[in-house]
C-alpha cells in the first residue's frame, strides 16, 4: 500500500504572518536556501544536485491565476533558489496528457509534475515506463506501489470550512453562494467544508451551488455569479479555476456590499476590497519541497497529505478587506482554525459527512 504521511510545508512566504492563515511558519529542515543565497551543499543553493523539473498543466494553463498557476510558481521558485532547470507544457485537451508526460521522461527530466486528478490515468501508463523518473501528480492518485511516484493531496475542506465561516458571518442577506468548476468529489469537499463553516456561525444562512461544468470558462463563471446574487447572495465562494475568475468580476462589477471569495492562490489582488478571502492551497511550496526532495535524494513514494496543520491550506491575509469584518468574527475565525489543528474540530470532506455535522 502506499505510504501515507504528512509535513509541514518550508517557505510560507507572506502568508505565514497573517493571523487567519492556517498552519505554522516553520518548515522542514533543507527546503530553504542558505543565506543570503550561497550555494549549500553539492554546490546548488538549497543542497543537492542541480535538477531538472518539467510540469504538464490541464488546459486551464498557467495564466489561470489559480490552481496551475501557484504549481509553475513553485518551479520557478525552485529554479530560483535550487538552481533547477524548469520548464512547463500546458496541455489542450485530455489526450496531451500522456505525451506531455512522456516527452519530459524522454527528455532527462528528474521530476515530473502532473497538475490535477484527470492525468492519474495517463500517469498510471506513463510512469512504469521510466523508473528512473521522479513523478508527483497534484490532487489525485498515484499508481499503487510505484516507488517513483508521489501524491500529492490536500484537505481542501479544512480552508473551505474557514472561509464559510468567515461568510456565513459577514453576509449581510444570509445567502451565500458557491459555485464549482466540475462536479467532481474534489470540488465537493471543498462545497462541503464551505457549507458546514457557513453553518457554524450563521445557521440561518441558506448556501446556493452551482456548477459550471468547465474550468476554463471566465464569462459562464460570471453569468452564474450574478444569478446567484440576483437570488440574494451577497459573497459567493468559487472553486472552479479560471471559470472562477468571472466570479470575482460579478462582485467586482456589483461593488459595495459584494464579495467573492477566491481559490487556490491569494486572489485578493484581482479586485482588491471585492474579495473578502482567498482559501489558499499551498500548491506553489508542495511542488518546491518535492523538487528539493528529489534533489537531495529524498524523495518518497505514496501519498502526501496536507492541511491546516501542516500550513498546507488556509485563509488569506485579507489586506484589502480585513477593516471589513468585525474584531470578534476575525477571532471567532482563528479559535475554530486552532480547533481543526487540534483535532477537536473535524470539518467534513463529503455532502454524506455534512448530513450529519454538528456545529460546535
Amino acid at each position: 500500500m502506499p505510504l501515507s504521511r504528512r509535513r509541514l510545508l518550508s517557505g510560507m512566504l507572506g502568508l505565514a504572518a497573517a493571523p487567519l492563515v492556517s498552519g505554522c511558519p516553520g518548515g522542514k529542515p533543507g527546503g530553504q536556501p542558505a543565506a543570503d543565497g550561497e550555494p549549500a551543499a553539492g554546490g546548488q543553493p538549497g543542497g543537492g544536485k542541480k535538477i531538472k523539473a518539467g510540469l504538464v498543466t490541464d488546459t486551464g494553463g498557467v495564466g489561470d491565476k489559480s490552481f496551475n498557476a501557484a504549481a509553475w510558481e513553485g518551479l520557478q521558485r525552485a529554479e530560483k533558489e535550487l538552481g533547477a532547470e524548469v520548464k512547463f507544457t500546458e496541455s489542450k485537451q485530455a489526450a496531451d496528457y500522456v505525451g506531455n508526460l512522456t516527452r519530459y521522461a524522454r527528455g532527462g527530466y528528474d521530476v515530473v509534475f502532473a497538475v490535477g486528478f484527470l492525468m492519474q490515468d495517463a500517469l498510471a501508463e506513463v510512469a512504469p515506463r521510466f523508473p528512473d523518473v521522479k513523478f508527483a501528480i497534484i490532487d489525485g492518485d498515484a499508481p499503487p506501489d510505484r516507488p517513483n511516484c508521489v501524491a500529492l493531496k490536500f484537505r481542501e475542506e479544512e480552508g473551505s470550512f474557514l472561509a464559510g465561516a468567515l461568510a456565513g458571518a459577514v453576509t449581510r442577506t444570509n445567502t451565500v453562494g458557491f459555485i464549482g468548476g466540475m462536479e467532481v468529489p474534489l470540488i465537493k469537499k471543498f462545497e462541503a467544508g464551505y457549507k458546514a463553516g457557513v453553518r457554524t456561525t450563521n445557521a440561518k444562512a441558506a448556501v446556493r451551488v452551482g456548477y459550471a461544468g468547465t474550468w476554463t470558462d471566465p464569462q459562464k463563471g460570471q453569468e452564474m455569479a450574478i444569478s446567484q446574487m440576483g437570488a440574494g447572495a451577497d459573497i459567493l465562494y468559487h472553486a472552479a479555476g479560471q471559470t472562477g475568475i468571472g466570479v470575482i468580476t460579478a462582485a467586482k462589477n456589483k461593488g459595495e456590499g459584494f464579495y467573492a471569495i477566491g481559490v487556490d492562490r491569494d486572489q485578493d489582488d484581482i479586485a482588491p476590497g471585492r474579495v473578502l478571502t482567498s482559501m489558499v492551497k499551498r500548491v506553489d511550496n508542495v511542488v518546491f519541497d518535492t523538487c528539493s526532495e528529489v534533489a537531495r535524494g529524498d524523495f518518497q513514494p505514496g501519498t502526501e497529505v496536507y492541511g491546516l496543520k501542516e500550513a498546507g491550506v488556509g485563509l488569506s491575509p485579507m489586506r484589502h478587506t480585513k477593516q471589513d469584518v468585525p474584531a470578534d468574527v476575525l477571532s471567532r475565525i482563528d479559535t475554530l482554525r486552532q480547533q481543526i489543528i487540534a483535532g477537536t474540530l473535524k470539518p467534513p470532506a463529503t455532502l454524506e459527512e455534512l448530513a450529519s455535522f454538528e456545529a460546535p
